[in-house]
């Protein structure tokens, strides 16, 4: 009998069943959405009683994340398709870059939505204070964006190439290590 929520394919012998598949992008909308409604239920209750201006080091640290993550998904590329006068890359390494790659999409999204909707309530704010901080919320918007898009492209980067033998088996089928069944 399998466990709730298992398929019959899915029993809890199968070795797919904790298998990390690519990040969704319906998961980085969602959580971008959720965090888009509690900044502007928070912006709009909390602006006027504490209204700091809006800093500028989460947006600073928030872009050399973006830059760094490029700079690993152009280099883990090129180490993985072991192009001339690169080193091959660590399998442990690329294993660290996904984790990487996956949280930063996600906390990425959640900033982007956080970041969005700051911006959009700032937007339709008349106040000088508002307008102040519409500078600093826009380029964390983009800043969130980026990071998100360099993270999705680290995590692409990071996968293994097709093999031409690979061609001739079928999606799931896969070889099966020595002394295991």
């Amino acid at each position: 009998m399998e466990p709730a929520g298992m398929s019959p394919a899915q029993s809890p012998r199968d070795p797919d069943r904790f298998r990390m598949g690519p990040t969704r992008i319906s998961t980085l909308v969602v959580a971008a959405l959720a965090a888009a409604a509690v900044a502007w239920l928070l912006i709009s209750s909390l602006y006027y009683d504490v209204a700091p201006d809006l800093p500028w080091l989460p947006v600073v640290t928030l872009a050399g994340l973006a830059v760094l993550e490029a700079y690993a998904a152009v280099n883990t590329r090129g180490r993985i398709e072991r192009r001339p006068g690169r080193e091959p890359v660590n399998p442990l390494l690329v294993a660290r870059f996904v984790v990487l790659a996956k949280a930063s999409a996600l906390a990425g999204a959640i900033f982007a939505g956080f970041y969005a909707g700051l911006t959009g309530w700032l937007l339709i704010e008349r106040t000088e204070a508002a307008v102040g901080d519409r500078p600093a919320a826009g380029a964390g918007l983009l800043v969130s964006l980026a990071l998100v898009a360099a993270a999705l492209w680290l995590e692409r980067a990071c996968r293994v190439p097709e093999q031409e033998d690979d061609e001739d088996r079928e999606p799931g089928d896969r070889e099966t290590p020595r002394g295991r069944l």
